[in-house]
């Protein structure tokens, strides 16, 4: 009798309960992720992102904005607040006290232990500054440390260099490109796929300047 042998995947240890991310305050030493607050945030977080071209520049790849108005923005965040995937976060500057942005989990698969990082975006003044790796820094520790989750992704268009250079310093490793993946304001995007395992985080240690 013959038998037929198929290559099977590694043995995932099983873990006694899978969570998702909390809805909590989650405090770095340079900014603090909340919960998103419509009523206290859309004035500056509208603010910091609109009135000029160089403003409004990060709406560019974002499936929605720039917004008509501050209003429109504070609805905006009103269908985010009573969202649980994706699941939004304010950040929150430190040294400038100012709202200055927004994170969020999203595609949260707590029973195959994985979740997207997405939804970044950040005023002008605080791009290419610590902000981002601290707010990234943050939620891994979330994802890897105390949900123990087994992958983190991070997917943008692909013609977002400015997103693809973030991933890869942050340590997400390219998997490739779906191409037309979406329409996108009335045009294509292929979409550009990262992930972080965690058999090759390395995240032991905060983010400095």
């Amino acid at each position: 009798m013959s038998r037929l042998c198929s290559a099977l995947g590694t043995a995932v240890s099983p873990v006694t309960h899978v969570d998702v991310p909390r809805q909590t305050d989650y405090q770095g030493r340079f900014i603090v992720l909340s919960p998103i607050n419509p009523q206290a945030d859309a004035q500056e977080l509208y603010g910091c992102t609109h009135g000029s071209d160089t403003k409004e520049r990060i709406w560019t790849y974002m499936s929605y904005g720039p917004f008509d108005s501050v209003q429109g923005m504070r609805r905006w965040l009103e269908v985010g607040a009573k969202s649980k995937d994706p699941l939004l976060f304010t950040v929150h500057h430190r040294e400038s006290k100012r709202r200055v942005g927004i994170v969020s989990f999203l595609n949260i698969l707590s029973n195959m232990r994985r979740l997207e990082v997405g939804h970044i975006w950040y005023s002008f003044d605080v791009q290419r500054s610590n902000v981002n790796t601290e707010c990234v820094y943050l939620m891994l520790c979330e994802a890897f440390d105390r949900l123990k989750y087994r992958r983190v992704e991070w997917k943008c268009d692909s013609l977002n260099e400015r997103s693809r250079l973030a991933a890869l310093r942050l340590g997400f490793q390219f998997e490739g490109v779906f191409r037309q993946h979406m329409i996108v304001k009335g045009r294509n995007r292929d979409t550009a796929w990262y992930s972080l395992l965690d058999q090759s985080i390395i995240h032991n240690s905060e983010p400095t300047r």
